[in-house]
């Protein structure tokens, strides 16, 4: 089996090790004897998202947002189809912000975004950036651990990862992470975040498969390694918590 995956801007949006999410996703389909072409797109120009299986958005400033956003424009249409015709997406950070209507910055300026669905981001004036380990319960992937450090506060009402057990999340407000709409995730988890959580991974992969093959036998994996190190940050954060 074959699956292809568009990765969106690496030279600019790649912030924290993001970039570690793909080499995840390329593994754990090397594991189970599936090739994951990874197609770098650093220009949206002629670009078909019906041609990909997959797609991922890393974190950038937000000088690189604005000019990803300016690529991504050229084919606002095609990511909207994409994302409700369910292929399968990873978004992080200022991947996940432009998805929206709008990023107002510190300074009060609207960069506007995609307008694919429907919240908006706001930077606070002398509020503190929203920074450290993150946990997050979650009812689809069990616990999911990670790092965050944003100083946008997204809102929205649409179905979120899970509760904020320790961090912050979208914003200091609602304890919620992450946006969980179709089969994209839109998350402010870095770290990067799919290493230490394989059932996020596996999320995506098996969407894919299921868009691309429909029937087949999903091969599960052991999972110790990761899991190993996704209960030593749960219980090292639960622990920090209570200090």
């Amino acid at each position: 089996m074959e699956l292809k995956l568009y990765h969106f801007m690496p030279d600019k949006l790649n912030l924290y090790g993001d970039i570690g999410n793909v080499i995840a996703l390329k593994k754990r389909c090397e594991w189970r004897g599936i090739d994951l072409k990874v197609e770098n797109i650093t220009s949206t120009d002629g670009i078909k998202l019906s041609d990909c299986d997959m797609f991922f958005i890393g974190g950038g400033s937000d000088r690189e947002q604005c000019i990803a956003t300016e690529q991504f424009s050229k084919i606002k249409n095609e990511f909207k189809s994409a994302i409700e015709d369910g292929i399968p997406a990873l978004t992080i950070c200022g991947g996940y912000q432009f998805l929206g209507e709008y990023y107002k910055t510190v300074d009060g300026d609207k960069l506007p975004g995609l307008n694919i669905l429907d919240f908006y981001t706001e930077s606070i004036k002398d509020a503190p950036r929203l920074i450290g380990n993150i946990l997050v319960k979650s009812e689809k992937f069990g616990n999911i651990v990670g790092f965050e450090n944003h100083g946008g506060r997204t809102y929205h009402n649409y179905e979120t990862l899970g509760n904020v057990i320790v961090g912050y999340g979208n914003n200091d407000e609602d304890k919620k992470e992450g946006l969980l709409y179709n089969n994209l995730i839109g998350t402010y988890l870095h770290g990067p975040i799919l290493p230490k959580n394989p059932n996020v991974t596996d999320y995506l992969i098996k969407a894919a498969l299921d868009n691309k093959y429909g029937n087949y036998d999903f091969i599960e994996l052991n999972n110790d390694i990761e899991l190993n190190a996704n209960s030593h940050m749960v219980e090292l954060l639960k622990k920090n918590k209570k200090n």
